[in-house]
């Protein structure tokens, strides 16, 4: 048995304290989907703007760059293991920009995953360019790829197309980063917003699905998946990210809390879609099973 560092008291949020590369092979569990969002290695000492002052662009240790095999040689490691622990017909997200998205997309077709789309993140309050000599980078790519070429994807195509107007969802989304409400337990410096990760869980999941995120931060996907009814697995390394995931959880076990935040997700045509949505959502044909039989 590998010991949680939390488990909720419903069973639906547990975290690891760990490394993904080496605890992913020590047990054994098929996920619905996986939202990754790995490190971009994008702290090299630069200067960025946030808030309207100078800031470092230094995120971490964790962050540094160790050149292009080094990057290639993590990420071909991690998508590996990560995929031995999806269902055949589970699919993946993966979060990058230009500085590791290319790689990422070479390995996912490398590793026999099937690419389904390249989502660009168009963010609606992106910071400026600091050095004025190139474009303002105001998108991020997340790639949406299944594990298997020939099994079929859950796709709720009929939500998404009714959020987009009665029209096709494209592949280009107009969404805020994060808002002051989401940062109630501090921030992670990478943090994504709710926002993001609500609509890429209710496209790719049904109630009760189990989401594994290798990556996880402030647990973003984990509390987009348990206000959705859906469970979830996050693994990190850094305890002080692990603190703001489980106070995270703590603070939407509140019932009005979590309520309120569904009505502060964005993308959804009123305050009371969401939970308009999740009310007559149907029960998923899951197997009742839970990470209990592999971790404590």
């Amino acid at each position: 048995m590998i010991n949680t560092y939390y488990k909720s008291r419903d069973k639906n949020f547990s975290l690891l304290h760990a490394n993904s590369l080496r605890i992913l092979p020590k047990f054994k569990f098929e996920f619905d989907m996986v939202f990754a969002d790995p490190p971009y290695f994008l702290s090299n000492d630069g200067l960025t703007i946030q808030n309207g002052k100078i800031s470092s662009v230094n995120k971490g240790k964790w962050d540094k760059s160790l050149g292009a095999k080094e990057m290639n040689k993590f990420n071909r490691k991690w998508l590996k293991l990560v995929r031995d622990k999806m269902k055949p017909n589970a699919t993946i997200w993966i979060s990058g920009t230009t500085h590791n998205i290319f790689n990422i997309g070479q390995l996912l077709t490398e590793l026999d995953f099937k690419i389904l789309n390249i989502i660009t993140w168009e963010k609606t309050n992106p910071p400026p360019n600091f050095s004025c000599r190139y474009f303002t980078h105001s998108t991020e790519q997340i790639i949406w790829a299944r594990k298997e070429v020939k099994v079929p994807h859950y796709f709720n195509y009929e939500l998404m197309k009714e959020l987009n107007d009665g029209k096709q969802m494209k592949d280009v989304w107009k969404l805020p980063a994060i808002a002051k409400w989401e940062k109630s337990c501090a921030k992670h410096p990478t943090q994504k917003p709710l926002t993001l990760l609500t609509r890429i869980i209710l496209a790719s999941t049904q109630k009760g699905a189990w989401v594994l995120d290798p990556f996880a931060g402030s647990s973003t996907t984990g509390i987009a998946a348990n206000l959705l009814g859906r469970r979830y697995l996050g693994i990190d390394q850094e305890k002080e990210y692990l603190e703001i995931s489980k106070a995270r959880k703590l603070e939407i076990e509140n019932p009005a809390t979590a309520l309120l935040y569904k009505s502060k997700i964005r993308g959804f045509h009123t305050n009371t879609q969401l939970e308009e949505f999740l009310a007559k959502e149907p029960d998923a044909d899951y197997t009742i099973e839970d990470l209990d039989t592999v971790i404590q």
